[in-house]
């Protein structure tokens, strides 16, 4: 499974380095957008609406912007300038408000607060994660079914290491950035990892939401392993299986890994705090995102204000 991992070929660098070279030149562009405050905060982002709602709440000190239509909010919380902004589900949507929040704001910093799917089997609902690298899975080849196998195109053919995941032959690529290097995953901040690793020893989680709904086991904050973001949700056994065995991956979700991409690229710290609301496809019986959505959003938001609170003060 390594080799899926690492499979890469020189033609798909060439492509992709075209890509690099258009998204530098739209970096150069946001360069000159106008700064709408120049008070050093942290940038929170949320997905969707309950994942702000439960964040927006411990927030004090609140003025908004509107943004391209989006609410932007900058405020206080435990004691620090921050700006929180609902990106909306998707790695596209993502990456579009982390590079906004970069360009009109002074952002030291970048930390996602959310729910995902557990994939890890040995986590349960409402644990928190706070993975130390994201992965973005998905970006793949995906080869021809011959009756000797999946094949590459002939023109990548004698670079790729072949590599079969469920549903067909499938190659993971690694990432570009602005020097045209890949990368398999893109690294939490090691510092933001550090407090992160502090408040997990001393947070206690609650076991039941403002909504009622109460876990079977108490939860826990879990730092360090892999999480991956693709442009699905994932509710599929064989799929959660997949990313395990082949990612080690604790958890699943729809943005991080994309804004960790975006931070790493502009050169600023990322580091996501991810409640699982679900197991992903593992559940013996239905998805329980509709149960847990709430609590897992809570406990994400709690963890984030206990993080921030212990920041260094600027």
């Amino acid at each position: 499974m390594r080799q899926i991992r690492d499979g890469v070929s020189m033609s798909l660098k060439k492509m992709t380095k075209v890509i690099g070279l258009a998204f530098c030149a739209a970096l150069a562009g946001a360069a000159s957008a106008q700064t709408l405050d120049k008070t050093p905060r942290t940038a929170v982002i949320t997905a969707f609406a309950p994942e702000k709602t439960a964040m927006i709440a411990l927030l004090t000190d609140k003025k908004i912007y509107t943004l391209h239509g989006t609410e932007i909010v900058a405020g206080t919380l435990a004691g620090h300038g921050v700006v929180l902004a609902e990106s909306g589900v998707s790695m596209v949507n993502a990456s579009l408000t982390a590079q906004n929040l970069i360009d009109r704001f002074k952002i030291e910093r970048i930390v996602f607060s959310g729910i995902a799917g557990g994939i890890d089997p040995a986590l349960h609902v409402g644990d928190v994660v706070v993975p130390e690298e994201w992965a973005q899975p998905m970006e793949t080849v995906i080869m021809r079914e011959t009756p000797d196998g999946p094949k590459a195109p002939a023109w990548m053919a004698d670079e790729v290491i072949s590599g079969v995941a469920p549903y067909g032959g499938v190659i993971a690529s690694k990432k570009i950035d602005t020097n045209h290097e890949f990368h398999a995953t893109f690294k939490a901040d090691a510092a933001l990892l550090d407090t992160a690793k502090k408040v997990a020893a001393s947070l206690k989680l609650k076991a039941c939401s403002s909504d009622q709904h109460c876990l079977e086991q108490p939860p826990q904050i879990l730092v360090g392993g892999v999480g991956v973001s693709t442009m699905s949700f994932v509710d599929n056994a064989k799929f959660r299986d997949w990313l395990y065995t082949a990612w080690k991956a604790r958890a699943t979700d729809m943005e991080s890994a994309a804004v960790a991409q975006v931070a790493y690229v502009n050169g600023v710290p990322f580091i996501a705090f991810r409640s699982l609301s679900d197991l992903a496809g593992g559940e013996a019986d239905a998805n329980r995102m509709d149960l847990f959505m709430t609590l897992a959003a809570e406990n994400a938001a709690s963890v984030v204000k206990a993080f921030i609170g212990d920041l260094p003060k600027t």
